[in-house]
């Protein structure tokens, strides 16, 4: 096991950092903790893969540090770290079997016999490859060259983390969320550290303990899914963690109220000190945390100008003066049809300035 510390990085694959718009990372401090479970999740481009890629040691970062348990590794070349890594495409060997593919990384390494034997029985049963070990890897399907892969990083007992660079992407959808829970298993069961790349908010949401919320070459949030979803601390993560993402909506402090197109409501006691001077304010509040107000809540007027029915809800637009916004609404209920009452949950309603969270509208001083 091991904690991987990211120390003041920064990396250019042409390693020119005067531009940072030429940067694949900007600097980069991070930690992950040992044995948890963590996601790198952020739209394609953005840094992921890179960051993976030095923890592992196949890219040089342009300065900054790798520690592995608060040793510097970043001189180490990949095969002295003791990192399994398991990539987009299964890398196999596919004129053996799955047995040869399992047993190969640890008579590599010269392991005897009885080693080999045990590790790979135990590596098979945990991946439900036991009735495979004879088959050869060729005429296997993506999910089970995937379990492969996977089982050929677990099959040395010195791994220290295991990093995954978007593993599913190739897998029919039926066959992810089984394999989802394997690898919550495999993680649980090991308690090694885990680091999965991916651009799918539902994988990170589901496989991690933490996650790691990256754009534009930098990490714009670490948090728990709990963290990410009620309380972004930047824009950016409001609108891609959740489907549909978090309404934004521009607003004004006039005395003790923020001032919208369409609508104003109380502002929280401790905003006015905390402002710096030509700040962009907006609102932040997930559509379903947006409700028909109840007698005596406050609420501005709003008017549904389209649904859509999913699942057991609809997702509605709704018209507050000039302002959109979208509000989750159950299907049990009849919608609405004329000018009602929106009210915003002040635990609920965020309050931005230039794109980053300040606090909500129920916060005190």
């Amino acid at each position: 096991m091991a904690e991987i510390a990211i120390d003041n990085l920064r990396h250019s694959y042409d390693n020119d950092l005067s531009d940072p718009s030429r940067l694949a990372l900007k600097r980069v401090d991070l930690t992950w903790k040992n044995g948890s479970a963590y996601a790198l999740l952020g739209p394609s481009g953005c840094g992921k893969t890179s960051m993976l890629n030095i923890i592992s040691g196949l890219v040089r970062q342009t300065t900054g540090r790798v520690l592995f348990n608060g040793n510097d590794v970043t001189d180490l070349p990949t095969e002295a770290r003791n990192i399994a890594q398991v990539f987009q495409f299964p890398v196999l060997y596919d004129t053996m079997t799955v047995e040869q593919n399992l047993a190969f990384p640890l008579r590599n390494r010269g392991e005897d016999k009885a080693t080999i034997r045990r590790r790979v029985g135990e590596v098979a049963e945990m991946l439900d490859l036991v009735p495979l070990l004879k088959k050869r890897a060729a005429g296997l399907g993506a999910a089970d060259k995937q379990k492969i892969s996977l089982g050929r990083g677990l099959v040395r007992e010195d791994v220290a983390a295991i990093l995954f660079d978007e593993p599913l992407t190739v897998i029919d959808p039926h066959v992810k969320f089984e394999l989802r829970r394997k690898l919550k298993l495999v993680h649980d069961a090991l308690n090694l550290t885990l680091i999965y790349v991916t651009h799918d908010q539902s994988e990170a949401l589901t496989l991690a303990d933490e996650v790691v919320v990256m754009s534009d070459g930098e990490v714009m949030q670490v948090g728990t899914p709990q963290d990410l979803y009620e309380r972004p601390k930047h824009r950016f993560v409001g609108n891609f963690i959740g489907s549909p993402g978090m309404n934004f909506i521009p607003c004004t402090l006039e005395g003790e109220r923020l001032v919208f197109a369409g609508g104003a409501l109380a502002a929280p006691n401790w905003l006015g000190p905390r402002l710096k001077p030509d700040q962009k304010l907006a609102i932040g509040v997930r559509p379903q945390a947006l409700c028909v107000a109840g007698a005596g809540e406050e609420a501005v007027a709003g008017r549904i100008v389209e649904a859509q029915l999913r699942g057991d809800s609809y997702i509605a637009d709704v018209a507050i003066g000039e302002t959109l916004v979208k509000m989750r609404l159950p299907d049990h209920v009849a919608l609405p049809t004329d000018v009602f009452g929106v009210h915003f949950p002040p635990r609920s309603t965020l309050v931005f300035a230039d794109d980053r969270l300040l606090g909500d509208l129920h916060e005190q001083d």
